[in-house]
């Protein structure tokens, strides 16, 4: 007994119905997959192995001529299924190109399209076949195949357009049951009221996102678990237990912020890139499955994270894997980025918090690029800064944070902006990384010039236009005191860029803090695409009754507050804190002196009489901190201090520094010794505000001297023991450790420095003497 099979179907007979003396040479291929004949005992299969090697055959395919598709006819085998083109991919339901006929079309049908060229619709010619022996009906149906011939064009398209007619519609309902929740997500955030600024910060983050699927989002079959995924996290943040637990496990939420909004740029990167070559090409998008089901499996641990209600660590966004491209050697401003030590205190600043949060996640193509967040010195401008900027970088928005510094002047920060800003952005996104390093990469020049208006076409605009719209979602850039950056001709060229018409196109959300200076208010005043906020006018949030007193008489003064703390804080000889808590309550302003400075004068008062040794002790080491061109930390100070040219200047800084904590940083510690607010040095520059505590900046002559003779009595051949000068410094392994063995911070900041205090120092022989050493000996070369 023998069967011939087609899905279950007789093939032989169907195609002696379906076909007969056709014109053309049509060949199908494969014939030895479509066409299988068993037989229970293997005799007829073994013909058929030997009529398949067999040239003269009739079931033999000619190797010399090239088969041609049918553009209807389809074999239906268990063979594997063929990729689908590239442009399927989009939408994984969509019908087979117009060539091929659905699985589900019916047969019968099918046996009336094609075209007879020598037959009658009445003849039958499957009375001939029916009887015919199994040989006889293999021979009729290779003829048919030979002469088979497809239907026409204008048929081909319409059968093919139903078909993704119908798959279209499938498809056009599944996305919209994926982005129904997605939809109503952002009237439930607008319901939300008295959440965690961060919170509120996650929830706009995770509002942009959707917003960004909703409009580019396509059913794929690569994502479409994915985008199921989504559509379940959104539903899930919706529900009422997990509103219930928001603030608790605020910090799961902004895990789940950050890796839905790595998803859909995901998403919308792949989506976009139809073509399959350029998907190839691009890392990004090379293995869609892997990076889905990486997303899939994050979000999937965090919501069951939030709902056990504990933490643990999922790395988000583990799939991006920067690339090694070329970025060294581009100027970077080092500890100029954020310091979480500065942040507000949890629970404070909500009302300015919230109003930021809210600008920063704002989708709206029309809302302003800039905020300029303005107030006079210890309004906690710098607190907001460090927070925002800290935030935005646990819930992956964050660009870059840069901080200028009155005691970082001399490192001339505004040159260096820009490529700092840039290379922090490259960090974060692999695309913008890509274009910035073909801009520099073969350019030394360009990568270390501190011409900010090449920095700005060619660091920031030329990469943003390469990229052309793959940074998706808004990027939050963070700059703090721009004030301090140093006259006004330092930021010129900044303030006019940030207020050019291509600013008001960036990707960016730019919060920028500083004083308002006439110079920075001329400029950001008269910008449409900038929002000024003033702290001048803040509220006030009070909690008990000394934090009360102490909050009213501050009159929204943030740093007066912490300078509060601090006075109150340490027992002093002879005083509780209780005591020095109602001294404080005491203060008031004094003619032609605020509140801020009466508490700076008390505070000095209370550690250095106004009349003596010790205040001259105290002019003198504060003298040689401000005049420092970097901060220090206090065994650098001291050792440079033994080398000033007076004995009586040679006595340990700590007797002065001791009492000096509430107003001086890395007095408690081995950071460098700076003021921990700006005003602090305003203040004792000012002698019509501190009095005998000002403090003269007219030379550097100590700190010149100082620098010169720790070169002349620390500065030696192989200072770092190499055991080799044959070796280049990169060939070197242990370098780095070698460097900060052997050559101590007071002396890597005297061979950088000697030079800017010698200038500005009166002559004197003592310092003649000390540089013609120097450069008359071999000391010379070991500086170099």
């Amino acid at each position: 007994m023998y069967s011939v099979g087609l899905e279950g179907g007789t093939v032989l007979q169907w195609l002696a119905n379906s076909v007969h003396n056709c014109n053309g040479e049509k060949k199908v291929k494969g014939r030895r997959e479509a066409v299988c004949v068993s037989s229970n005992d293997g005799h007829e299969e073994t013909r058929w192995k030997r009529d398949k090697d067999d040239s003269s055959s009739n079931l033999a395919m000619p190797a010399r001529r090239q088969p041609k598709k049918c553009p209807v006819f389809r074999f239906a085998t268990k063979s594997p299924k063929p990729p689908s083109p590239p442009d399927a991919s989009d939408n994984p339901h969509d019908a087979s190109p117009s060539t091929e006929v659905p699985a589900n079309l019916p047969r019968k049908p099918l046996t009336n399209i094609f075209r007879r060229s020598h037959q009658t619709q009445s003849e039958h010619p499957a009375t001939k076949t029916a009887d015919a022996t199994p040989g006889e009906q293999v021979d009729a149906a290779q003829k048919a195949l030979h002469e088979f011939q497809p239907i026409p064009s204008a048929l081909q398209a319409a059968a093919g357009a139903v078909g993704q007619a119908d798959t279209a519609m499938t498809s056009i309902q599944n996305i919209e049951a994926i982005l129904k929740p997605l939809k109503s997500f952002n009237s439930f955030v607008t319901s939300l009221s008295n959440v965690h600024p961060y919170v509120q910060f996650a929830l706009g983050i995770l509002t942009g996102a959707c917003q960004l699927l909703i409009n580019q989002a396509k059913l794929d079959n690569e994502v479409s678990d994915l985008l199921y995924t989504i559509k379940d996290v959104y539903k899930f943040l919706m529900e009422e237990v997990t509103v219930a637990e928001i603030d608790i496990m605020k910090e799961t939420l902004g895990k789940i912020s950050q890796e839905i909004k790595g998803a859909a740029e995901f998403i919308i990167k792949y989506t976009k890139k139809k073509n399959f070559v350029v998907r190839i090409a691009d890392s990004f998008v090379r293995d869609p499955q892997t990076i889905a089901s990486a997303h899939v499996k994050n979000l999937s641990d965090l919501m069951q994270q939030y709902r056990d209600r504990t933490v643990r660590d999922v790395q988000v966004n583990m799939y991006r894997v920067l690339e090694n491209l070329n970025l060294e050697g581009m100027a970077y401003a080092g500890d100029a980025g954020l310091n979480t030590t500065k942040k507000c205190l949890d629970g404070t600043r909500s009302e300015i918090l919230n109003e930021i949060t809210n600008w920063a996640t704002d989708c709206d193509d029309k809302a302003s690029r800039i905020l300029w967040l303005h107030g006079q010195a210890g309004r906690g401008k710098s607190a907001i800064a460090h927070t925002i900027a800290s935030w935005a970088k646990d819930l992956g928005v964050l660009g870059s944070c840069f901080c200028f510094a009155r005691d970082r002047q001399a490192e001339r920060r505004e040159g260096k902006i820009l490529t700092t800003i840039a290379r922090d952005i490259a960090d974060r996104n692999p695309a913008f990384r890509r274009a910035l390093s073909n801009i520099v990469s073969n350019d030394n020049s360009l990568k270390t010039t501190s011409d900010v208006l090449q920095q700005w076409k060619r660091f920031i605009l030329d990469p943003l236009s390469e990229i052309n719209g793959e940074m998706v979602g808004n990027v939050v850039v963070v700059i703090d005191a721009l004030d301090e950056s140093g006259p006004p001709s330092s930021r010129e060229h900044i303030l006019g860029l940030l207020t050019s018409p291509e600013a008001e196109r960036l990707p960016f959300r730019i919060l920028l803090m500083s004083r308002a200076l006439p110079d920075i208010k001329d400029y950001l005043g008269a910008a449409s695409h900038v929002k000024a906020t003033s702290l001048d006018d803040v509220s006030l949030e009070h909690r008990g009754t000394e934090i009360q007193n102490i909050v009213k008489k501050s009159n929204g003064l943030f740093e007066w507050a912490r300078l509060a703390c601090a006075f109150v804080k340490p027992d002093e000889a002879g005083q509780t804190p209780k005591e020095r808590y109602e001294e404080l309550m005491a203060l008031e302003s004094e003619e032609g002196r605020t509140l801020l400075d009466t508490t700076y004068f008390a505070i000095l008062k209370g550690g250095i009489p106004q009349w003596g040794k010790r205040l001259e002790r105290y002019r003198s080491v504060m003298h040689q901190i401000m005049m420092t061109l970097e901060p220090l930390p206090m065994t650098a100070l001291d050792r440079m201090r033994k080398k000033f040219p007076k004995e009586e200047d040679r006595y340990d800084i700590s007797l002065i520094l001791d009492f000096m904590s509430p107003v001086l940083g890395g007095i408690t510690d081995c950071s460098p010794v700076r003021p921990l607010h700006a005003s602090f040095y305003d203040f004792l520059m000012d002698e019509s505000r501190s009095g005998v505590y000002c403090v003269a900046t007219s030379d550097t002559k100590g700190l010149a001297f100082a620098a010169l003779q720790t070169l002349c009595d620390e500065l030696r051949f192989n200072i770092c023991g190499l055991e080799s000068s044959y070796l280049a410094n990169v060939d070197v392994p242990d370098l780095p450790e070698r460097i900060k063995k052997n050559i101590l911070p007071h002396l890597s900041y005297s061979c950088r420095f000697w030079g800017q205090h010698l200038e500005k120092s009166p002559y004197e022989p003592a310092l003649g003497k000390l540089v013609k050493d120097i450069i008359g000996s071999e000391r010379i070369m070991f500086w170099l």
